[in-house]
């Protein structure tokens, strides 16, 4: 009688921790957005299974993705429907040179950040908008708020995707922007914090240090719409810069987030990283390092695009994986997940 017990309780214990790790699991998982490859879903892709086996947070579609508005619509609605939750399919559609949905693929080109300013003509994001939603599209990951400061700046400057060098100019036309999306129900995010427009590099590429030319005045556009309680979510640069933090880039930063965006700025809403693939993160952390610094800087959402490198796709299940292993090892905490959860529930409240 006493082993039957004993045995009892070691089989309830048991499937109280396989429980506890699938609902931890589950909280990692809406941490994550993924890109994944195909332009077709069904009930039995990979992609389906890590939604709902691990709770994902989101997708994100590139050109891989999408060849016509009747087959992204398809994808995005099976997306949808397959999934459990409140699934954020997420796109850059800045418009200009960054754009998925582009005349590549049957869309409507629209004009880049700089020319809107400089022709005052903000009516074409109300159609953007409509087009997102109508594709099943609900969250875009723009605008771009970073001023136009260098020249020589070839990845916002140089691509047109920066609405000028003016603070308030960039934050009336990012509010014109976030206005249009939030009126079809697509969430926006504010990139990069905490300002990309001077720097010389691409983080794209590789490292990029932006200690000796980067200015205080980069940071106003995000002062400006956090004192608005214009945003939906921020997205964190790669960018180096050793007056900040000595040691980390942005993205991995707990100075830059924790202390400055959320401490200096008082934003209390849904931080996402960049693509933690770009060179200026793989190249110089491993995935497990990336994963530990990211969530302990005070990041909610990290990307992992699958876009870069065919060589370099990281699945859910090794992310997920790996965070967990980060979580019983000590070097991040459950209330780190949890805080980020709250706040991701409330950003997905909006939709």
């Amino acid at each position: 009688m006493l082993k039957k017990l004993i045995l009892g309780i070691l089989i309830g214990s048991s499937l109280v921790v396989a429980q506890s790790k699938e609902s931890i699991e589950k909280l990692i998982g809406s941490m994550f957005i993924v890109g994944f490859n195909g332009t077709s879903i069904n009930a039995h892709s990979q992609i389906i299974k890590d939604i709902n086996r691990y709770n994902l947070g989101g997708v994100i579609l590139f050109g891989k993705n999408i060849t016509s508005p009747t087959q992204l619509k398809a994808l995005t609605t099976k997306l949808h429907s397959y999934s459990q939750g409140d699934l954020l399919v997420a796109v850059d559609q800045e418009g200009g040179k960054v754009q998925r949905l582009s005349p590549q693929n049957g869309f409507k080109q629209y004009s880049s950040a700089a020319d809107i300013a400089q022709n005052k003509e903000v009516a074409q994001y109300t159609h953007m908008a409509k087009v997102l939603r109508e594709m099943g599209i609900n969250f875009n990951l723009a605008p771009v708020v970073d001023l136009a400061l260098n020249p020589q700046n070839r990845v916002i400057v140089g691509l047109k995707r920066s609405f000028g060098s003016d603070p308030k100019t960039v934050a009336t036309y990012a509010k014109a922007f976030i206005r249009a999306m939030n009126a079809q129900g697509i969430l926006t995010s504010i990139k990069h914090f905490p300002g990309h427009g001077s720097s010389l590099g691409d983080s794209h590429q590789g490292f990029v240090d932006v200690t000796r030319v980067w200015s205080a005045k980069e940071l106003k556009p995000y002062s400006y719409l956090i004192d608005e309680g214009m945003l939906d979510t921020v997205m964190v640069a790669h960018v180096f810069n050793k007056h900040i933090d000595s040691r980390y880039p942005a993205s991995l930063s707990y100075r830059t987030i924790t202390g400055k965006l959320r401490g200096e700025l008082g934003y209390n809403g849904v931080v996402i990283s960049d693509d933690l693939q770009m060179r200026a993160i793989s190249q110089h952390y491993g995935l497990k390092e990336t994963i530990a610094l990211a969530i302990n800087s005070g990041m909610d959402i990290l990307l992992f695009c699958n876009q870069l490198d065919a060589n370099n796709v990281v699945s859910p299940q090794k992310l997920i994986d790996t965070t967990y292993a980060l979580l019983q090892e000590k070097k991040i905490s459950l209330h780190q997940i949890k805080q980020a959860n709250e706040r991701i529930k409330r950003l997905k409240s909006k939709l």
